[in-house]
């Protein structure tokens, strides 16, 4: 751990219970920095979403998951402690795979989470509202119809909405889930541009399957395997000079099992020493 981590794990252990005990992260100890989009990536059931999940116990909304080990959020454990679940949400927001807006309009899906957590003006409301749409590069095409329905927006749209949305409560890390594999070129580029616009001012972690936005985007890599951290690596460093030959066996694009036999992440999920930058 340096002064530069926002969060990290420690020797995290995520279990799926049911008609078989899966092992979806294992013994995973990693830090994310300050400031930058850390890239999760590896093949589908890696765990890329299980540790995603983890980092603000989303995950533990499946009720058959069992959690060993920790997550620090500067120096403050996530699990062993007393503070509010709605908090650490808060404080570590998530963006999910499929954009969907809340029935609600323009304007309180950007302010819903804010009146939630805190006690607002119209006035401030508006501020804010304006503020997180414009972070998002969305105020320009929506500043004359905040009254509209959200779910009206285009699909890319509606994903910058849900940016906007997470970043109104000020979280300090930003969990993206794969958060342009639904979008058409263009609106993935306009998301893609956020992103990159957003890491000045939070961390950012991302599960991506394009290892090309990965290249793009991320200033550091994270390979998991069959639930195991293999490499943690800047981005350069990553996929120009990979350590591991599993790691450079995935760069190539070559796999060294049948993929399709593993469990689905969603299903039960997700040499290799522990790494940590």
């Amino acid at each position: 751990m340096t002064d530069d981590t926002a969060i990290r794990t420690d020797d995290l252990e995520v279990t799926y219970t049911g008609n078989r005990d899966v092992t979806a992260l294992d013994g995973v100890s990693v830090a994310f920095d300050e400031n930058k989009l850390t890239a999760i990536i590896g093949p589908s059931g890696c765990g890329k979403s299980t540790l995603l999940k983890s980092l603000n116990r989303l995950h533990e909304i499946q009720p058959n998951a069992e959690i060993d080990g920790e997550v620090y959020l500067g120096d403050e454990a996530i699990y062993d402690t007393d503070e509010p679940l709605p908090e650490i949400r808060r404080r570590v927001g998530y963006v999910p795979q499929t954009p969907t807006a809340l029935p609600l309009s323009i304007y309180n899906n950007v302010a819903y989470g804010a009146k939630i957590h805190g006690d607002y003006s119209r006035a401030e409301l508006d501020d804010l509202v304006e503020r997180y749409l414009r972070k998002v590069n969305l105020w320009d095409e929506v500043k004359d119809r905040l009254e509209d329905p959200g779910a009206e927006l285009s699909t890319g749209q509606i994903q910058r909405l849900c940016l906007a949305r997470s970043l109104a409560v000020e979280p300090e890390v930003l969990l993206c889930d794969e958060v342009t594999s639904a979008l058409d070129p263009i609106s993935a580029e306009q998301v893609e541009e956020t992103l990159e616009n957003l890491k000045e001012e939070y961390t950012i972690v991302m599960v991506t399957h394009s290892m090309d936005q990965a290249k793009r985007l991320a200033d550091d890599v994270i390979f998991l395997y069959l639930g195991e951290l293999v490499e943690a690596s800047d981005t350069r460093s990553f996929f120009e000079n990979p350590q591991h030959e599993r790691t450079r066996e995935f760069v190539k694009g070559h796999t060294a099992v049948d993929y399709d036999d593993e469990p689905s992440e969603e299903a039960a999920t997700d040499e290799p020493p522990v790494a940590s930058r």
